[in-house]
């Protein structure tokens, strides 16, 4: 299947009898499936065409089928935005799926309130959801949140000074604004601020500016994609021994091979996705979880990532609220979305409201040390 302009995901019974599949439902998405930023958008992608295929084998939405209409964006905020105009106006989706990155979310975002169709990004900044967009939805946590979560564990460990390095990309640069914003309320001093851009290769200046600021006792890297390994390895390589934080935009098993050992002892805020075998029996997560994991690495012969779980959960939500809603009325949709309570995910159990349109609480969150090569829960 060529994800490269359109894939178009159709029942697997239909194309093993030969016959023509008829799609009743049409889903949009608009992903970052190529380039920089593909680490999100591939699995992402990956993710919805696997639940397309399920979904149809086992009769669709009340038997009827679903499309799934696929755009590669490769996380040009531009190419989204035509791509989100070309699902609504000729493909004529109910809802859509995507943006990958912030910057393409934003891009995207006015359409859906100017067309009124209900839209899930797949994007971090808070700003997607603050203020509240009243046809836009996220499933990932928040930047904000993960400042939050951070900053609860460096004081639970009786720290309170804090040296930040920020990717000036448009996560760590959200991000970085973010944590500046609820420290002083989270009892942490920002006492170092340092930033680094998408193509630095080396980044011991900034971490020895840090090291070297009087009293700074814990480190924060908001960023994601390759800069982060590369701070941490600077990090390892300067002998700095200070508690290391990292963003969930690198909450990945990929994070671990391109950091190396200099990864052991980072520690960042997670889904369960990481730890599924150290879920409690009667964690409500445990078993979308497992669910997730075994049907993804039964489609690709891989583990999936937390990127793709915002994709699972952003299609368990949608495919739900057409069920409640049916699929003829856009804005019946998202008042079915806006509706949805206590719905357990692999990324948070979502409850939304007309103030909320993300759904999570810091609970979602999981503080994950990196162990022995692997992912640790922190004892809260």
């Amino acid at each position: 299947m060529t994800r490269q302009a359109v894939a178009a995901g159709v029942s697997a019974l239909a194309l093993l009898a030969g016959a023509p599949a008829i799609a009743e439902i049409k889903i949009g998405a608009t992903l970052a499936v190529t380039g920089p930023a593909a680490f999100l958008g591939d699995p992402e992608a990956k993710t919805l065409e696997m639940l397309v295929e399920e979904l149809n084998a086992n009769g669709g939405i009340d038997g009827e089928e679903v499309e799934l209409v696929l755009y590669d964006d490769g996380g040009d905020p531009n190419k989204a935005r035509t791509f989100a105009t070309r699902l609504i106006e000729e493909d004529e989706v109910v809802a859509v799926i995507g943006g990958s990155t912030t910057g393409a979310t934003m891009a995207m975002a006015p359409l859906f309130a100017d067309y009124e169709i209900p839209f899930i990004s797949l994007a971090g900044a808070v700003v997607i959801i603050d203020p509240v967009q009243e046809y836009v939805f996220k499933t990932p946590h928040t930047d904000r949140m993960a400042c939050e979560k951070i900053f609860a564990d460096i004081t639970a460990r009786g720290l309170t000074k804090v040296g930040m390095i920020s990717g000036t990309g448009g996560f760590g640069a959200s991000m970085r604004e973010q944590c500046l914003d609820v420290a002083g309320a989270a009892g942490v001093e920002i006492v170092a601020d340092e930033t680094y851009g998408p193509n630095d290769s080396d980044m011991t200046p900034q971490l020895t500016n840090i090291a070297g600021t009087d009293g700074v006792e814990a480190v924060v890297n908001p960023g994601f994609g390759q800069g982060p390994a590369v701070v941490t390895r600077n990090y390892a390589q300067l002998g700095l021994e200070m508690p290391f934080y990292q963003s969930h935009g690198v909450a990945s098993d990929e994070f671990i091979k391109l950091a190396g050992d200099a990864a052991e002892g980072v520690r960042l805020p997670a889904t369960p996705l990481l730890i599924p075998d150290q879920l409690a029996e009667d964690d409500v997560q445990r078993q979308p979880v497992q669910d997730y994991i075994a049907a993804y690495e039964a489609a690709y012969g891989e583990k999936p990532s937390t990127f793709g779980g915002y994709a699972y959960d952003a299609f368990h939500l949608l495919t739900h609220a057409i069920r409640e809603a049916g699929a003829e009325d856009p804005a019946a949709i998202r008042d079915a979305i806006e509706a949805i309570e206590g719905h357990a995910g692999v990324t948070g159990v979502y409850s939304f409201t007309p103030e909320d349109h993300m759904g999570l609480d810091l609970s979602a969150f999981r503080i994950l040390e990196i162990k022995d090569g692997g992912w640790t829960p922190v004892e809260q």
